[in-house]
């Protein structure tokens, strides 16, 4: 809870974290009384009227601390497993917007903070940016059904798996033929995503990315809380709005990817997220995209944890889920580090009747396994399962063992 909590200064003052940004909240206001004192300092009349102190407020947070526990656990292990840098889970409750659990590994001791780094120090899952990489086509697609441009079984042409756009060739790791709009997103098709991304204008795509969050700061009350990156629709070319299609040229934090799942979640409804405790549901949010063309969606992230997805390690046992893996060469320089990734993988459970979304990023894995189907879709998996059993929901598939090993190669 370090990164959450953050700690105080000698003088009680926060630093870092909620105590940073409650602080005024959580220490209340000193009282004060005018008085005469004599020469030795004894006090011996009162002037005019005593203000009496304040109490600080109690502070509750939405954060879980069994699941955040849990979730911890289970990125220490994916950090460890895969040789990576650090990795960050967020959990979301769709129902209520609260944030369930927010961690980061490695993590640090607030009581021992000798040598302690600014990396250390980072909520990283609300601090670091990357590029969002393949989670980025189910908002494209869903505008384009949305518009009417495509429906789940429109065909698109892939053709051999290189598409020559301009002076650039955009690619997929093999080629995939003749797909329908559900199996781009099913097998994660650069091609098929672009050529749907090129038949909606600029500025509706900008527009549906501004909606659902991305190139803002999430409204939580949070030290280093950044927008991440989206320029204005003006300045696209056509080869940047191909792709940003598939999640290259722009850049979010985990928790906006989490926050704009949701949307998925809810329906097609954006609602405001809380990382304070918030009493009852969150009736209705703003619409964003239609119920039938998310329900679609839904469908269609489902497919990705299926036999034919780039994620069946995703699959949690006696829960239905969808999602959709990423993984982007990491940005160094002015340009892209060969051999430097991020996997992530961000989803939904249970997907007939959603509960809560759940993003996992892994950091620069570096024991040969990088891709977000690998690194963090298991911790997707384990964080879903002992999530939903912890809330009291019931399973909706059979309980068996149902991960499929071949996955889906993923695109980049």
């Amino acid at each position: 809870m370090a990164h959450v909590v953050g700690f105080t200064n000698v003088e009680s003052l926060g630093q870092e974290g909620v105590e940073l940004t409650f602080n005024k909240d959580l220490a209340g206001k000193a009282g004060s009384r005018q008085v005469i004192k004599d020469r030795l300092g004894r006090v011996v009349e009162d002037v005019g009227d005593m203000v009496p102190p304040v109490d600080g407020q109690d502070l509750q947070l939405s954060i879980d601390s069994k699941i955040q526990y849990f979730a911890y656990e289970k990125i220490k292990e994916a950090v460890i497993q895969h040789k990576a840098a650090a990795g960050s889970v967020v959990v979301m409750d769709i129902k209520t917007g609260e944030v369930l659990a927010l961690t980061n590994y490695p993590s640090y001791d607030p009581s021992k903070r000798i040598n302690l780094t600014g990396a250390q120090l980072r909520n990283r899952a609300l601090t670091d940016t990357f590029e969002p990489g393949s989670t980025m086509k189910p908002f494209v697609v869903t505008m384009a059904l949305d518009k009417g441009i495509v429906t789940p079984d429109t065909l698109i042409q892939t053709g051999n798996g290189k598409y020559q756009f301009g002076s650039a060739v955009i690619t997929d790791s093999h080629a995939h033929g003749t797909l329908s709009v559900s199996q781009v997103i099913e097998k994660s098709s650069n091609i098929g995503t672009t050529k749907i991304a090129m038949q909606l204008q600029a500025h509706d795509m900008w527009q549906g990315f501004t909606q659902v969050g991305f190139g803002q700061k999430p409204q939580v009350p949070f030290p280093g809380v950044v927008a991440g990156r989206l320029r204005n629709y003006t300045t696209w070319k056509p080869i940047e709005q191909a792709t940003m299609s598939y999640g290259y040229g722009l850049s979010v934090s985990l928790f906006q990817l989490a926050q704009a799942y949701t949307v998925f979640a809810r329906r097609g409804e954006s609602i405001p997220v809380t990382m304070l405790k918030r009493e009852g549901d969150v009736a209705s949010g703003a619409r964003i995209y239609s119920e039938k063309n998310v329900s679609a969606m839904l469908q269609m992230l489902h497919t990705v944890t299926g036999a034919g997805g780039t994620a069946p390690k995703a699959q949690t046992m006696g829960y239905s889920v969808g999602g959709k893996t990423g993984t982007a060469h990491k940005v160094e320089g002015k340009g892209y580090a060969s051999k430097k990734y991020r996997g992530f993988f961000v989803g939904i459970a249970p997907i007939d009747n959603p509960r809560i979304v759940v993003a996992v990023m892994v950091d620069e894995p570096s024991d040969g396994v990088y891709f977000g189907g690998d690194v963090a879709a298991p911790v997707f998996s384990q964080t879903v399962q002992q999530t939903l059993r912890m809330m009291g929901v019931q399973p909706d598939m059979a309980v068996k063992p149902q991960v499929v090993t071949q996955a889906e190669k993923e695109e980049f």
